[in-house]
This record gives structure tokens, sequence and C-alpha cells, in this order.
């Protein structure tokens, strides 16, 4: 059910100073920032190799990665795979006991539907099921 590695995801500070960061690390292929208000952040997928670094910065302090940040500081903070069909895999998973963070599919970054799965439950890792629109690349790259 997991295709592929779709991106790592890292909570920053700050946004623009993180993608200045990167680049002069020599990740040049850096997408347009995005906010998804449904999450409370903003967010950049920058290409690194057949995948993407997804930086999250939070919008509020009460956002998921806004209270991850006051409990744990900036750094990495999932990571998301490839699927078809995310409700299906959500199902899959749960059906094993594996809990997810929500009840249902959330809107994600570029149009996606995403589901967080319990860290607990995914060898101690925050891990995102994100199934991409029709027309969205099926493989990397798809960072711009």
């Amino acid at each position: 059910m997991l295709k592929f590695v779709d991106h790592i995801g890292i909570a920053v500070e700050d946004l623009d100073a993180a993608i200045e960061s990167y680049k002069g690390c020599g990740l040049t292929n850096v997408g347009p920032i995005e906010e998804v208000k449904e999450q409370g952040v903003k967010v950049v997928m920058i290409q690194c190799g057949e995948t993407c670094l997804e930086l999250l910065q939070a919008t509020g302090p009460d956002s998921p990665v806004g209270k991850f940040i006051e409990k744990r500081g900036y750094g990495m903070h999932h990571v998301a795979y490839r699927v078809d069909d995310v409700a299906a895999a959500m199902d899959a998973l749960k059906s094993q006991g594996r809990r997810a963070l929500s009840e249902a599919p959330r809107h994600g970054h570029a149009g996606s539907l995403v589901c967080f799965m319990h860290p607990k439950d995914m060898g101690g890792v925050l891990t995102e099921l994100v199934e991409r629109p029709a027309g969205s690349p099926q493989e990397p790259p798809y960072a711009h």
C-alpha cells in the first residue's frame, strides 16, 4: 500500500531562512510557498533527489506543528508515503490496530488528501499518508 517516500517533513522557525539554507546546500528546485489553513502551517517543497523535503512553519502556537515545536523544538516532524487511495490505506492500517490522528482524510499541500498515523503505532515516527490529486506527477520530481 505504501508506494514510496513522498516527502520528509521538517518543522522550521523561519520558512524563508530555511529555504535559503537549503539552497546554500545546492537544493535549488524549490516549489511555491503555500498556506494550508486547515493544518495551521505554511509549507514549501524542496526537491532532493527522488523525494522532497517539506518545510513547515506554524502559523500559530495552537496548530499541530506549533505544538510539536513547543514540545520538541525544530527539526524532523514526519515521514510521508505516497498511496493510491488515502482512505483505503487509512482503513487498512486501522484494521491492523493502528490509530489515525483524524477520523477522515484531510486537505494537504497542493490539493492532496492526507492522513497522519499515530507515531506510537508506526515505529515511533509520525507517518503521513499522501494521495496526490489526479493529474499531478505520480513520481518525483514534483516540487515545482
